[in-house]
């Protein structure tokens, strides 16, 4: 076997794996990511979860962390929670 069939075998499972990372459901993600924001000692934060329509207008003190539900919500942070 040459390399390039090798690394498309190795790929191709890596891209099919990509739709099912995005639809994690976002009480899920947002437990995630508030466990890593702990454990680097952040405090006085908050995690909302919005449509990603309503996250294009957010106010500039918000800021999208993640995404979730197959693209169709946000998780956004703010800090003052």
């Amino acid at each position: 076997m040459t390399l390039k069939p090798v690394l498309l075998l190795a790929l191709v499972p890596a891209v099919f794996s990509l739709p099912a990372l995005a639809a994690k459901p976002c009480e899920e993600l947002r437990t995630e990511i508030a466990a890593k924001l702990d454990a680097k000692g952040v405090k006085g934060y908050t995690l909302d979860i919005v449509a990603t329509e309503a996250a294009d207008k957010l106010p500039a003190e918000k800021k999208v962390v993640g995404s979730c539900e197959a693209g169709s919500k946000k998780i956004t942070y703010s800090r003052g929670g």
